[in-house]
């Protein structure tokens, strides 16, 4: 490796731009070298502004580019297990956003290719993981300071959704997030699936089922409750509240700065993921180039994509048939251990 990561950005939409963005002004010993996207003329301009990047319009061959050391994928998820094969088949780290992959079958490929490399070179973008909050979170559940937990109660509010957004993306797009933190904080697996849904906000697009509400029980008999409303209308907000036998803790309520004034008092509500989980984006990226410099990943790992996957494929027919639907999972290979 060169003393600076050169990086492979597939994906210059909204994360990727933002991606583009962080490496070039907030994280050291990093920069683009290529950067690859289907739309020549954005891709043309993310890659302008950058000193010495290559724009493609193919994946693989900005993967294949001079100077590629590391992948970063923000493409949309269903492009994402080609664009790791490439990177795989190179002996290149992969920082992927979420979803690994859109089904199981795609994440066991991906596990697979690994296992016969003997290696564990792809990390999966669930942020979370770096957030001050939720790490104060796990530590405190890890050190048994409330007791053995019984629930979390988690809500993840957008104030809009864009206009492609469906009904299952809720779940495989939006949820999926609660269930990585969820596995993370109990350090248990996700073993069954059931979904509510109310009559759809007026405030949601024809035909999307949104608000939702996701239950997850767990291996350790925990019980996971997430609402999830996509258009609430009034900014982005995700609060988990974590409830054991000897006490409880909550995250995610976002007082800043409280303002009294002409008889009221109150504060601001994020209007984007960018702005809540920004310091989590920035650690999660230190982190993966500090791991990708020495040749490989650290943190939430293909089995991790692999399992949230599995349970995002248990919630869509959950939703579906309105019958709870247990989670299967394949064995953990040792890789993963």
């Amino acid at each position: 490796m060169s003393s600076t990561l050169g990086i492979a950005v597939i994906g210059t939409g909204k994360m990727g731009a933002d991606h583009v963005r962080r490496i070039g002004r907030t994280v050291g010993g990093a920069r683009v070298v290529a950067v690859a996207d289907p739309d020549g003329d954005r891709v043309k301009e993310v890659a302008g502004a950058l000193a010495g990047a290559v724009a493609h319009t193919d994946p693989a061959a900005a993967i294949a580019a001079p100077g590629v050391e590391a992948v970063l994928i923000a493409s949309p998820g269903p492009a994402h297990e080609e664009a790791i094969g490439h990177a795989l088949e190179r002996g290149l780290p992969v920082l992927c956003e979420k979803p690994l992959t859109p089904d199981p079958a795609g994440a066991l490929r991906i596990m697979e290719a690994e296992q016969r490399l003997g290696r564990r070179l792809v990390q999966v973008g669930f942020m979370r993981r770096y957030d001050t909050e939720y790490e104060r979170l796990k530590e405190l559940l890890d050190a048994g300071g409330i007791g053995r937990p019984l629930f979390l109660h988690c809500r993840h509010r957008n104030a809009s959704s864009p206009s492609f957004f469906t009904s299952d993306m809720l779940i495989s797009d939006s949820v999926v997030h609660e269930v990585d933190a969820a596995r993370w904080l109990l350090g248990q697996e996700i073993t069954a699936v059931s979904v509510l849904s109310p009559t759809p906000s007026s405030a949601a697009p024809e035909g999307l089922r949104d608000p939702r509400l996701v239950l997850l029980e767990t291996s350790g008999g925990a019980v996971v409750d997430v609402e999830i409303f996509v258009n609430c209308g009034f900014g982005y907000q995700v609060q988990c509240e974590a409830v054991g036998e000897s006490g409880s803790a909550r995250i995610g309520d976002g007082h800043a700065m409280v303002v009294q004034s002409a008889g009221r008092w109150g504060g601001e509500i994020d209007q984007d993921f960018t702005v809540r989980f920004a310091d989590a984006y920035d650690r999660q990226l230190r982190r993966w180039v500090a791991a990708a410099a020495r040749g490989g990943v650290a943190g939430p790992d293909a089995w991790d994509g692999y399992a949230a996957a599995a349970v995002s494929e248990a919630g869509l027919t959950a939703a579906r048939t309105g019958v709870r639907t247990p989670v299967t999972l394949v064995d953990r290979p040792p890789l993963y251990r």
